[in-house]
């Protein structure tokens, strides 16, 4: 029986149920459809996190010739002529006298070589001896650990019998047992390599040196305490910077109770010299921000974290700038469920970000930028926002559509987002921070936690030095040995110049090197 010949039997007051048990199953299918709908969403997405690739790159070009692995263009008969852009080939250049052998390695004047030469038959008088051939063989040591032994001789004046011995050399950290080399070594491979101290115990363990793993964790603490002015100074020419940007990214760090540790934060800030410092806060609320950033005045570029918003209302006095990539990201998330909305979006952010790569900074000055962004970025930034609420006034789009939030994140960060065009020096986007976060995230899967807030804030020490030294594209191991020696003696009121940026400019030519770098008279190894 039909819904009408069901009513036709009916009094008003069944009709009336009727129709309202009818409107509760309507509303209770909408409710379970859009439910659905979410849990699918939400289900893609752990998929994607598990499974699919991280990158975010993707393939834009319909005419490239480039095709996927099994994919065969049916278009190009067999015997088909295709036209294919010529290009230019760079040459190899030269291989060296030690390279020019049967199977040549590539490697620089820093790598030793141990010559072994082979037997050949006896010469008699018919055989000479004409010409020689080599072939090299990449080899390698296990943990390769070396002990310096320096004999300091005891010289007695015959007069009145007086013993005197030159003293031994001086080291970093007094009375300790390592080298300067051994202790920019564990630096380097515990934050640059990601191998704890542990894994470095164990390799020192089977390379015949034991010592305490309590002893390789207390100099680590006492070489942080050596830089820690350095950073401070580094953080400080960061805040020199006229436009900064910031981020945050959770480590675990302290004992919350049993079994369980504290989540903390890196707040890394890049400056706009080429400077990186990674601060340490147990919080990641606001209040933090007044804290690292209490004196800073200029432009603040971050994503879409309420925080960020929060300081610069209460400051009055910075310039809030928001990250393009990050609104990119929502619209990323409604690709499944609306594929043509996000698809415009996506191009419109596509030749936003094609305009801004022609306008690097090596390529183009500030002043000819901002003219460039006024002429060719400005029109795209204000025809996407305008495409943007058109749509929303336009199409029926639930608000817990994906698209009508990536769209309402977007439109609610408007005037931030539009920063970048009237600012030549601000990017469009936080990648270049997020590029050096990752050694933190990397270092989170290998030593997994900071048993200590201390530690923590030794971790943001290092990863300062160390990301610094490779955006100024110094040599981490040589800074080190250097400024390990040089910042007991080096004076307090120009620490500033062992930051690596300036480091390199004052020391690299010559910098302070380890015993086990230098020939040392008298050694015996």
């Amino acid at each position: 029986m039909s819904l009408d010949e069901q009513a036709a039997t009916m009094d008003h007051k069944q009709v009336v149920a009727l129709l309202a048990s009818h409107q509760q199953l309507s509303t209770a299918y909408v409710d379970v459809t859009t439910r659905v709908a979410e849990l699918t969403r939400q289900l893609e997405w752990f998929k994607q996190q598990l499974f699919g690739e991280k990158s975010e790159r993707r393939f834009v070009d319909p005419d490239s010739r480039q095709l996927a692995l099994g994919e065969w263009r049916s278009t190009d008969a067999p015997g088909t002529e295709i036209t294919i852009a010529e290009h230019r080939r760079r040459t190899r250049p030269a291989p060296t006298e030690e390279q020019s052998g049967d199977d040549p390695v590539r490697f620089d004047e820093s790598v030793p070589v141990e010559e072994i030469r082979l037997p050949h038959p006896p010469i008699d008088d018919e055989h000479e001896i004409v010409s020689e051939k080599t072939t090299l063989r990449l080899a390698q040591k296990p943990a390769s650990y070396v002990v310096l032994k320096y004999v300091r001789p005891v010289v007695k004046r015959k007069a009145d019998g007086v013993l005197t011995c030159p003293p031994a050399p001086a080291s970093v950290l007094g009375k300790s047992v390592a080298d300067v080399s051994l202790l920019a070594c564990m630096v380097i491979d515990k934050f640059l390599y990601h191998l704890p101290l542990y894994r470095q115990h164990q390799r020192m363990n089977a390379a015949g040196i034991h010592l305490a793993r309590s002893t390789l964790t207390g100099l680590i603490h006492r070489e942080g305490d050596l830089l820690e002015p350095i950073v401070n100074a580094l953080f400080e020419s960061v805040l020199d910077s006229s436009a900064l940007a910031m981020d945050e990214t959770p480590i675990k760090a302290g004992i919350k109770s049993k079994g369980k540790m504290k989540t903390g934060y890196f707040w890394p800030i890049y400056g706009d010299k080429n400077e990186v410092v990674f601060p340490f806060s147990e919080s990641r609320s606001a209040s933090v921000l007044n804290d690292l950033l209490g004196r800073y005045r200029g432009i603040l570029l971050s994503d879409g974290y309420v925080a960020y918003e929060s300081y610069v209302k209460e400051t009055k006095k910075n310039v809030h700038a928001q990250c393009w990539s990050h609104t990119r990201r929502h619209f990323l998330k409604a690709e499944a469920i609306e594929p043509e909305l996000t698809e415009t979006a996506l191009l419109y952010i596509r030749h936003l970000y094609k305009e801004e790569a022609l306008l690097r900074p090596k390529l183009v000055d500030d002043t000819k930028r901002m003219e460039l962004r006024a002429e060719r970025c400005k029109p795209i930034v204000e025809g996407f926002f305008e495409w943007l609420k058109t749509t929303l006034e336009t199409r029926i789009l639930l608000p817990s559509n994906p698209f009508t939030e990536a769209a309402g994140y977007a439109l609610d960060r408007e005037k931030q987002l539009r920063v970048f065009l009237e600012y030549p020096d601000v990017p469009i986007d936080t990648n270049h921070l997020e590029r050096e976060i990752r050694p933190i995230a990397l270092g989170r899967k290998n030593w997994l936690f900071c048993w200590t807030e201390i530690g923590a804030k030794y971790v943001g020490i290092f990863q300062s030095l160390l990301v610094t030294c490779r955006l100024q594209g110094v040599d981490p191991y040589t800074y080190l040995v250097d400024v390990l020696q040089r910042v007991e003696s080096h004076p307090a009121s120009d620490v500033a110049a062992l930051t690596p940026r300036l480091w390199k400019e004052r020391f690299a030519a010559d910098p302070l090197r380890s015993a086990i770098d230098r020939p040392v008279k008298n050694a015996v190894s």
